[in-house]
């Protein structure tokens, strides 16, 4: 039987067996261990077993300085990956080895100019020609879309059926023709999102993720990893953006009980909030993510915000600078600032966010749906 102390033990052998300069063979050798999903089925990135035991994992690993590949493949590993775990032919799971290394890099796309926060409402179409599938459409605000090799695409496959009902997903190769990514430059200097177009592109059948028609269950898995990925982070306690404030006051000798006043609060929510992740941990061992996901990434949203608008205020007269590095991606309070704007946007509005809370956690009656039942081609569209 496979417990704690055995994933611990599987974790040092892999440790010691392999060097820390080579992270790709590291990464690959750690996902034949079935220790990269460690909740997926051996062969697979995993054991098999409660992901409850994957912190016995990461312990060793964080201990060790082995970095997590998260931060470079964000949408292939946090959400991607789980939804073609589940959803996906066995063809299709052989991408997750590629996916834990980071030798992939995936998007996902989702988001259209007229179909953001109610994604259902998409018009994409994917039309069937014998084995293969044409696409027409655009998506926005893809993240990484200029750099990923492939996405998970959502498409309208049946417009004579209610929205939710018509849709399907599929992986797609963002090179193959007929692709067009189109990256966007935002106020931050940075382009970390993009405008895909879709003209004529052809997509096999067996790169269908899961049946014709079920592509909001896909994308459903997808979307609760995501929340999961964005606001369900533990870090230490102090770290991360309120680390960064609090050594901006003691740096700058900020003597005004007012602003640490308010500094404290800041620091109280931020603990508030890595208490509520950790219980959002234990309950996600359990099995699949839940709406939890979705009210930490609402309220870790909205508190980086606050600190670094916090953060700026205590620069004085040097917040009016802009000091940042798109290169090397050094941070800088203000960059902080420019390009926290978009987490209360990125993976679910603050707006949606509360109606999963309200409806779903607090049991509060569901807001007026006035196509619930109708065909998504006889709902009223504005383009």
């Amino acid at each position: 039987m496979i417990d704690a102390a055995e994933v611990r033990h599987r974790t040092l052998e892999l440790i010691d067996a392999h060097r820390a300069d080579d992270e790709v063979a590291f990464l690959d050798a750690q996902y034949l261990a079935g220790l990269a999903w460690i909740q997926f089925p051996e062969g697979e990135g995993g054991l098999g077993v409660s992901p409850k035991l994957q912190e016995a994992a990461d312990t060793e690993l964080d201990a060790a300085g082995r970095r997590y590949p998260w931060m470079r493949n964000p949408m292939g590993i946090g959400m991607v990956g789980p939804a073609i775990a589940a959803h996906g032919t066995p063809e299709q799971r052989a991408h997750l080895r590629r996916i834990f290394t980071a030798e992939e890099l995936w998007c996902q796309l989702f988001s259209e100019p007229g179909a953001g926060s109610d994604v259902a409402t998409l018009a994409t179409r994917a039309a069937r020609d014998g084995d293969e599938w044409v696409i027409d459409g655009q998506k926005v605000w893809t993240s990484l879309a200029h750099a990923a090799s492939y996405g998970l695409l959502l498409a309208r496959t049946d417009p004579t059926v209610p929205k939710h009902q018509g849709l399907t997903a599929f992986i797609v190769d963002m090179h193959a023709p007929g692709v067009e990514v189109r990256p966007l430059r935002q106020m931050s200097g940075d382009s970390h999102f993009s405008e895909v177009y879709f003209t004529g592109a052809r997509v096999p059948d067996s790169s269908r993720v899961g049946e014709i028609g079920e592509g909001w269950r896909v994308a459903v898995t997808t979307l609760m990893n995501e929340r999961v990925s964005i606001g369900g982070t533990v870090a230490p306690r102090g770290s991360g953006p309120i680390g960064a404030a609090v050594a901006t006051w003691q740096k700058l000798g900020d003597h005004d009980p007012a602003r640490r006043d308010q500094l404290l609060r800041l620091w109280t929510d931020a603990e508030v909030l890595r208490l509520g992740n950790m219980r959002a941990q234990q309950l996600r061992e359990r099995g699949t993510p839940g709406p939890e996901g979705s009210v930490l990434k609402l309220g870790g949203a909205l508190l980086s915000q606050r600190i670094a608008s916090f953060t700026v205020d205590l620069l004085g007269p040097a917040g009016l600078l802009f000091d940042y590095d798109v290169a090397t991606g050094r941070e800088d309070p203000v960059h902080a600032l420019l390009s926290g704007q978009s987490s209360t946007i990125a993976g679910g509005t603050s707006e949606i966010m509360r109606n999963i809370l309200g409806e779903r956690m607090l049991g509060l009656p569901g807001e007026p749906r006035a196509d619930k039942g109708i065909p998504w081609s006889e709902i009223p569209k504005g383009f």
